[in-house]
């Protein structure tokens, strides 16, 4: 069992439970992908806090026997599916070829499944797992996405469902469906975000293949408002930072803005995100140079304007500190796949 350490705010250590469900047709790469991301965001925050954030992880199977994926490769569970504790993180890894057989084989554990999403488990299917969530009904209504080449199949299996073939990640409320092991990896950087920081985010993003990541939010169709909270008054000081991203602001011009005190807008946004106010802003600010380092040949100095900053000698140390490494090291990194399609179809000729 992986076993890794999360301080919660009030001081009491805090343990993430995730565990990842193995059957036959089970593509390996999305059962081992998902937990080393999880695995490395622990490892940084230890690094990073002696009390850091710990997660506890299983593989579980119908028995607790190994199971010998269709690839070949044998895996052992820790422990049966019998055995599973509550959780805060599920994951229902992708069915290699044809989902029936192996919907079939897990009819009887669709009651569970359904439990568990009652509970608020955050369930996360990759592929054609999303059919198991269709089958316990945990879709219906709702969008939801697959592996591409079975959409027209789901579509005709489950035509209550609102298929998004335009999306890899849907996600209504704690149900994720993603359509791809590549976007399961967004999903997991998201999460680890949410549990560890973005600070570890980013560090561990940087290491799994930076060139090729999507942020959550770009990435995924989300059937509700961005927002996990109900903080009417911190959802437009959310707004406001976001429509005033590209100018000099300080907190005291948003405190008179919301009509509240400085203390008083910095304790209710802390409530409702988990991060003041200035760190928002920065997160905003990273997150908006990181894509025009990706997309754009500006120079560091004037992204660092169009994100409201003077200083770019600051805009490097702000953005190495939340991203691990400098503007410039960030957009060889991402680039470093792109090609030119003129290029590419001149050596096919």
């Amino acid at each position: 069992m992986w076993y890794f350490s999360h301080n919660s705010p009030d001081g009491e250590i805090s343990v993430y439970t995730a565990a990842t469900l193995l059957y036959p047709n089970a593509l390996a790469t999305s059962v081992t992908l998902p937990m080393e991301i999880l695995q490395a965001a622990s490892q940084m925050a230890g690094v990073k806090s002696r009390n850091g954030p710990q997660v506890k992880m299983f593989l579980a199977a119908p028995e607790k026997a190994p199971v010998t994926l269709s690839s070949g490769l044998t895996l052992l569970p820790h422990i049966s599916y019998a055995q599973l504790p509550e959780l805060d993180l599920l994951l229902l890894p992708a069915i290699w070829r044809n989902p029936v057989p192996t919907l079939r084989a897990m009819q009887e554990w669709l009651d569970t499944l359904r439990a568990y999403a009652a509970a608020g488990t955050r369930i996360c299917s990759v592929g054609t797992a999303s059919c198991l969530l269709a089958e316990a009904g945990l879709l219906t209504g709702q969008p939801a996405t697959t592996h591409w080449n079975y959409f027209h199949q789901f579509a005709r299996r489950y035509p209550d469902v609102k298929l998004k073939t335009r999306h890899l990640i849907t996600q209504t409320g704690n149900i994720y469906c993603v359509g791809s092991v590549n976007s399961i990896a967004d999903v997991m950087v998201h999460i680890a975000e949410e549990w560890f920081g973005s600070h570890i985010a980013r560090a561990v993003e940087n290491q799994f293949s930076p060139e090729i990541r999507r942020s959550f939010r770009a990435a995924a169709y989300q059937n509700e408002a961005d927002s996990s909270h109900h903080d009417e008054t911190i959802i437009e000081a959310q707004q406001w930072l976001q429509e005033r991203l590209g100018r000099a602001v300080t907190m005291v011009e948003l405190a008179g803005h919301l009509d509240l005190t400085s203390r008083t807008l910095n304790r209710r946004f802390r409530q409702a995100t988990g991060m003041s106010p200035q760190a928002y802003l920065q997160t905003l600010r990273i997150n908006h140079a990181r894509e025009l380092l990706k997309h754009s040949n500006l120079g560091v100095g004037e992204i660092a304007w169009q994100i409201g900053l003077q200083d770019a000698s600051y805009f490097s140390q702000l953005f190495r500190r939340h991203c691990g490494m400098s503007p410039l090291n960030y957009r060889e990194a991402v680039r470093g796949k792109l090609f030119a399609p003129g290029a590419h179809s001149a050596a096919l000729e």
